[in-house]
């Protein structure tokens, strides 16, 4: 005889599916078109799912945004904690997590427009999420204790500040991928490119590394 538990468990995976299939549905579909341009009723046809199940799980287009950004804010945190940068000695460590951080932004160009939607709504939404400022700590945290081993190894210069550092090395890759299409017409040459891609890279490398080695 089957117990009540574990009748409930297809049901459970059931309801997780469809949650997360409107997650991943809302995700595209604000990537697309923003958060104005994007309508329920397209993201229900695209998860394959009843439009009252949208509002059920997350109640309206406004919280089913702030969903999708939590989401892929949360990607992008589990990708950098597998790095395991206190492994690396210093210098590895911040190549690597600069050059994951290009690639990620490059392979993921929904992070950048989900990004860009939001800022242009001055972080409303985000303002209200307890977990996006739990997400961003471990990372910060482990920079600082790479930061450190290397000054004490005296490898790299000391008073660097492990946020401050972030942003920059996130910056670098941001600027150049969400505007890769304009830098190209302004400065006539092509930006999308293998050769240049990988340039950029080499440049953004440098400068990180460059202003860190003592």
């Amino acid at each position: 005889m089957t117990s009540p538990k574990n009748a409930n468990e297809p049901r459970t995976r059931d309801a997780e599916r469809s949650r997360q299939a409107i997650l991943d549905a809302a995700r595209a579909a604000f990537a697309e078109n923003g958060l104005g341009g994007t309508r329920l009723e397209h993201i229900a046809e695209r998860a394959g799912v009843d439009k009252r199940l949208i509002y059920y799980y997350f109640e309206n287009k406004e919280k089913l945004f702030l969903a999708a950004l939590e989401e892929v804010y949360a990607d992008i945190r589990r990708a950098e904690l597998e790095l395991n940068l206190t492994e690396l000695d210093p210098v590895t460590a911040i190549r690597r997590l600069t050059e994951f951080t290009w690639q990620y932004h490059a392979a993921h160009p929904e992070f950048i427009t989900l990004v860009n939607s939001e800022n242009l709504h001055r972080a409303k939404h985000l303002a209200q999420s307890q977990r996006i400022r739990e997400l961003h700590s471990p990372l910060i945290e482990i920079l600082a204790k790479v930061l450190e081993r290397g000054r004490t190894e005296g490898v790299f210069r000391g008073g660097v500040d492990p946020q401050q550092l972030y942003i920059t090395i996130a910056g670098l890759s941001y600027f150049y991928l969400s505007n890769r299409y304009t830098l190209s017409v302004i400065f006539g040459r092509p930006t999308d490119t293998p050769k240049a891609l990988q340039e950029r890279l080499s440049h953004i490398c440098d400068v990180v590394l460059g202003y860190l080695l003592r």
